[in-house]
């Protein structure tokens, strides 16, 4: 899973030129005249490494089948760095280096003129900092400036760190209101007592609000020099190209004289159970175990990764079956925290607040502990094995995903580890398994919560982290995996290759691409029911598909998992007001069979008593869990709001409480009737794009369905556009650190509208691209208010109930500050208008997003399959675009006054407002 405590970041764009000589003389003298030579290392499956000598090294991989590039920089220095009263020092500099550097003084305006997709993120030992925009010599070039000239030559300025400081300490508080996140946290406290893992890497808050520049700079100047860094591009982009570019930017850096000390802080064996009680507001109880492990380096990490997963997976795991099956919890998972020091193997069990938690935590310890009377079997290793083997392979068939995971490799010690990673998983064997069980989830090496005195306690031994270089040195990997085509993802060469068919009431999208790893990706949407037929039965529907993959006539929900592990097939079911739909991702070659497969779930669900009992338990506990949560709350309310359909009628918003007494009041026979009259192959989508076999994959898809007829007939209605009247309402959440502010309005628009160009582009405006709108730029980078603001529209293609929401999240003592904020924003808006360089700008920026959305075959297909079941072109799409180039700023200003007036829109606060 992903680490549950690494904390993504989304930054502030410098405000003011700050003169940097004046602040630090040392970062002026970092430019070296000569630039530094180029050397190649090595190469692993398409990964070339070379390296600068002023330290830098630099990974390359090429990749002509994406219409993008990702730049990513990866520094060696995360939380695990910072001493006494420096903690969250590492997370944030990462904010501040999105505040602007001495050539590009506007970080984030760059950003979102590009349309780049963009991140940073601080971890233990590692923070980095990605781009990805489209592949052209002219971004990349733009890209490899910016980041060289903000390793060294940022401002870390005392103006930008004051206005910033809420921000942060608003993250913080975001953190706060998650009980699992929170209980980790404290877990992981109590296991280090004096590793810096034990340390949050968002930090103390008294040290967040009292850290000072000048140490802040020194930490900078440390540790954000080439020596200490991985520069890696990925996608679509000119080997020679980027070497010579390189060369221009990041090889004028001079190496610093400095020497980076090594780490040395090694936590002692454990010596005795651990136990701590945390006491918060929240919708259920939980109780977690955490185990020390070796290295992420070390022989037995693989079995460990193994071990979580044959415990921790749903539904096949241990866990599941021992609490979640019992009810004895809702939920259960597992985590293997890989590391570069020793780290922790973590179990976590949720349970409702009807059960008894001691019965939760006796049956947790027990089925952690005692795996040597319960051994594990050569089956479960065999299926983990399968379930991370094909989640690493298709993670290969990403060059942007890998690019990216790359940074994880690094901080843990070199990237060719993710390489010999899979290899080790490979030769990891039932032994093994076994051994790792036995040796490390003992008593004495565990942090629960409870402490028994043990005269003789068993000690789990850590081995200290292995020599890396000796681990990799001549490793060369295996052949590169199958490359695809330079195919450019424009609405032009989408069109030309787009093929469309319909058969038997079968609407059939193919665009048939070769792409990296032979991957294909399929969206298929069954249409069910009618207005008058759907009446009363939202919950049903939803059950219904939740249900789909918890057991067919053939398999029960385990086999059933492991028949997709088989398929290398990734994704789902989901459903909306009149479709069920199956979301997957697998190869060429496994295409064919995965078809067959979903095809059996749809029509052989066996909607077992045991499955759909423990679906309600498992789905009113995650209701319940809301119904503490500021942004749940709040978002529900304006749904509800914005909704005037009557309670029974299917585009119907209920409550969360209307939810849950919806979900308990509905039994499986009901379920088992609804479901046999609604489905049929009478509305039938498919969308495939990838490497597949049109021809074979379309006769396949209509016989499928061609002998499968609705009882109940289908008929597409349409939303109607309903007139709100505006409302305010304030919803109080005790014992939360973080509020949500939401404001919100119906506009009588579609996506074919018109006006719709200028209403994407107003709305961009205000609240869109990476945190450089009108909003956020008033809302966070004056004010400093928010963590996250932002404004979207949400549009159809088939009917005009439009909607348009401008969001954000503050402590609750400032959401009042929030609310002003955004009413003089939106006043300033309408009163003065937005200036055609705003327009242009956003014009080229949301083009370029959506040119990005458009290389992602996930998206892609999902954009395709619902045009083509709107019978919408992308030619359609193409003149919506052809209109919004020729948008003037009177066009904008117009259409934003016509529908975004602020005394019309709804607001709704949640939060602790009692202070």
């Amino acid at each position: 899973m992903t680490a549950p405590h690494r904390r993504p970041s989304f930054f502030q764009h410098a405000r003011h030129v700050f003169a940097l000589c004046l602040t630090s003389a040392a970062l002026c003298l970092s430019v070296n005249v000569h630039a530094a030579k180029i050397q190649e290392v090595r190469s692993v499956e398409g990964i070339t490494e070379y390296a600068l000598d002023n330290g830098l090294q630099l990974l390359l991989f090429p990749d002509p089948s994406k219409n993008t590039i990702t730049v990513n920089v990866t520094y060696h220095v995360g939380s695990k760095h910072e001493n006494y009263g420096e903690t969250g020092m590492a997370h944030l500099l990462e904010h501040l280096l999105f505040k602007g550097s001495k050539k590009h003084p506007d970080i984030t305006k760059e950003l979102t003129d590009v349309g780049a997709k963009t991140n940073g993120s601080t971890w233990y030992e590692r923070t980095n900092y990605y781009e990805t925009f489209k592949a052209t010599e002219e971004n990349l070039a733009w890209a490899l400036s910016m980041e060289a000239d903000r390793m060294v030559n940022s401002f870390v300025a005392k103006e930008d760190l004051d206005s910033e400081m809420t921000v942060v300490r608003n993250e913080f508080e975001r953190g706060e209101n998650n009980p699992s996140y929170i209980l980790l946290q404290r877990i992981y406290g109590t296991a280090f007592h004096w590793h810096n893992y034990g340390k949050s890497t968002i930090g103390a808050r008294s040290d967040i609000e009292n850290v000072d520049i000048e140490n802040l700079r020194r930490f900078y100047e440390k540790y954000y020099q080439p020596d200490n860094a991985t520069l890696i591009i990925a996608g679509k982009f000119d080997t020679d190209f980027a070497l010579k570019h390189i060369r221009k930017t990041f090889g004028k850096l001079r190496k610093p004289k400095r020497v980076l000390q090594p780490f040395y802080t090694r936590e002692p064996v454990q010596d005795g159970e651990r136990e701590l009680t945390l006491r918060r507001v929240g919708g259920d109880q939980i109780v977690a175990a955490a185990y020390h492990i070796p290295s992420g380096l070390h022989e037995d990490f693989p079995a460990l990764d193994i071990l979580a997963s044959i415990l921790g997976d749903a539904p096949t795991g241990r866990l599941h079956t021992n609490l979640t099956d019992k009810k004895l919890a809702t939920s259960t998972w597992a985590w293997a925290n890989q590391q570069h020091a020793p780290s922790l193997l973590y179990f976590n069990a949720t349970a409702s607040m009807q059960t008894d938690l001691s019965k939760t935590e006796t049956a947790l310890i027990s089925s952690l502990e005692g795996l040597a009377f319960n051994p594990i079997t050569e089956e479960e290793v065999h299926r983990a094995k399968r379930k991370l083997l094909k989640n690493i392979g298709l993670s290969f068939n990403n060059s942007q995903e890998l690019s990216i995971n790359l940074s994880e490799w690094i901080g843990i010690g070199d990237w060719r580890m993710m390489f010999i990673h899979r290899d080790r998983i490979e030769r990891v064997t039932l032994e093994d398994v076994q051994r790792v069980a036995n040796h490390y989830l003992v008593p004495a090496n565990r942090t629960l919560g409870r402490f028994i005195p043990d005269n003789a306690p068993k000690r789990a031994e850590i081995s200290a982290a292995p020599d890396v270089a000796s681990i990799v040195e001549g490793y060369q990997g295996r052949k590169n995996i199958t490359q695809g085509e330079a195919f450019t993802a424009t609405l032009d060469a989408i069109a030309k290759r787009e093929i469309r068919s319909e058969k038997n009431g079968i609407k059939i999208t193919a665009l048939p691409i070769k792409t990296r790893g032979e991957s294909v990706h399929l969206d298929l949407r069954m249409g069910i029911g009618n207005v008058t037929s759907l009446q009363g039965k939202t919950f049903l529907r939803d059950l219904a598909t939740d249900m789909l993959l918890r057991g067919t006539s053939r398999f029960n929900r385990s086999q059933l998992q492991d028949e997709f592990d088989k398929l290398q097939a990734q994704g789902g079911f989901t459903s909306d007001e009149q479709g069920i739909y199956a979301h997957y991702e697998t190869t060429r070659e496994h295409l064919p069979q995965l078809i067959e497969l979903i095809v059996h779930v749809l029509r052989e669900p066996n909607f077992s008593d045991k499955e759909f009992s423990l679906l309600k338990t498992q789905r009113i506990s995650q209701l319940e869990s809301l119904l503490t949560d500021p942004q749940a709350l709040a978002f529900r309310a304006m749904s509800t709001q914005l909704n005037l359909y009557p309670s029974d009628h299917m585009f119907h918003k209920p409550s969360l409480n209307e939810e849950i007494q919806g979900i308990e009041s509905a039994t499986l026979p009901q379920l088992k009737q609804f479901y046999q009259t609604h489905t049929g192959g009478d509305n039938i989508q498919v969308g495939l794009v990838g490497d597949f076999d049109r021809e074979r994959i379309e006769k396949q898809l209509v016989n499928a369905f061609s002998d499968w007829d609705n009882r109940v007939s289908y008929a597409f209605e349409a939303k109607k556009y309903q007139a709100i009247k505006q409302d305010s309402q304030r919803i109080l959440t005790p014992d939360k650190k973080n509020a949500f502010f939401i404001a919100g309005g119906n506009v009588k628009l579609s996506h074919t509208d018109k006006d719709a160009a200028a209403f994407y582009i107003a709305t961009r405006i205000l609240g869109g691209g990476f945190i450089n709108s009108r909003l956020a730029s008033r809302i966070r980078q004056q004010d400093g208010l928010s963590y996250s603001i932002g404004a979207y529209a949400q549009l159809a293609l088939q009917d005009n109930n439009g909607r348009w929401f401008a969001y954000a999240i503050s402590a609750p003592d400032n959401t009042a500050k929030v609310e002003q904020a955004f009413t003089e924003e939106m006043q300033r808006a309408y009163d003065k208008g937005f200036s055609q360089e705003e327009v242009d700008a956003a014009v080229e920026g949301l083009l370029d997003e959506i040119r990005v959305k458009l290389s992602d075959n996930q998206n892609l297909v999902q954009t395709l399959r619902t045009y083509h079941s709107a019978d919408y072109s992308v030619k359609d799409e193409e003149a919506l675009q052809k209109n919004m180039r020729a948008l003037s700023a009177d066009d904008v200003n117009r259409v934003m006054r016509k529908y975004l007036q602020s005394d019309q829109l709804s607001i709704i606060k949640a939060g602790d407002f009692s202070e």
